[in-house]
């Protein structure tokens, strides 16, 4: 299997539940695909048609937070000039699935694996200032102090003028603190969130806040756009 860097900066603090590993045979079942939520072409395609209805132009660079086995990652590395799709994951076992079976080798000459790391703080410092960024299905799982750490670092390897767009499952301001909805909890993954949770902690990083709303996602989830301000 492909070797994947990883920067581990918790140690062996690092959440158990994002050490996965997949053998030859689960890779062969795809459940590398599973693990990241399934849908694996509906979710993919409407990623990459999302951000290019956004903008995104085929020299733009791209930073893919949360990247998994790269249910968009294929689609981008399709659209983007060689070399421009960067991704991070928590777990470099999920990302080497991905690189190794989805891809082609044509494919894999457009994404240098130096392109892709593992990292469990958010770390997507790569030496390349992106044009672009999306977090697909991650704040949905992290607490919001991660999310607080995810815009962070985000903003500080985005171009002044950039973005970032990010899912979350949304509750309207009415829906007790207490409330849950079916496996959705404001305390546990999968994570919930009020629409003012996520303004808040984009004042943690050079930020201008808007909300999207409904992008199309099978599941509900709702789409923010965060806009790198200057220094």
């Amino acid at each position: 299997m492909t070797e994947i860097a990883q920067r581990n900066e918790a140690g062996k603090r690092r959440d158990p539940r994002y050490s996965r590993t997949f053998s030859t045979k689960e890779i062969a079942g795809e459940q590398h695909r599973t693990y990241v939520g399934g849908r694996w072409d509906e979710i993919g395609e409407l990623q990459r048609d999302f951000l290019i209805a956004q903008g995104l132009q085929p020299a733009d660079t791209l930073l893919d937070v949360g990247c998994g086995s790269l249910r968009g990652g294929v689609h981008f590395v399709d659209y983007l000039e060689a070399g421009n799709y960067y991704g991070i994951d928590i777990n470099a076992n999920v990302i080497a699935a991905g690189y190794d079976s989805e891809l082609t080798d044509e494919q894999r000459d457009r994404l240098p694996v130096e392109n892709l790391q593992a990292t469990d703080r958010f770390d997507g410092d790569f030496g390349v200032q992106f044009d672009m960024a999306i977090a697909q299905s991650v704040f949905t799982h992290v607490s919001l102090n991660n999310i607080r750490l995810c815009m962070y670092r985000v903003s500080k390897v985005l171009k002044p003028g950039g973005r970032f767009y990010a899912t979350f499952y949304e509750r309207p301001p009415g829906f007790p603190v207490d409330g849950h909805n079916r496996s959705q909890f404001t305390e546990r993954n999968a994570y919930w969130y009020y629409r003012r949770d996520l303004r808040w902690v984009s004042r943690f990083g050079r930020w201008e806040f808007r909300y999207i709303g409904k992008w199309g996602h099978p599941r509900g989830q709702r789409m923010i756009e965060l806009t790198r301000v200057g220094d």
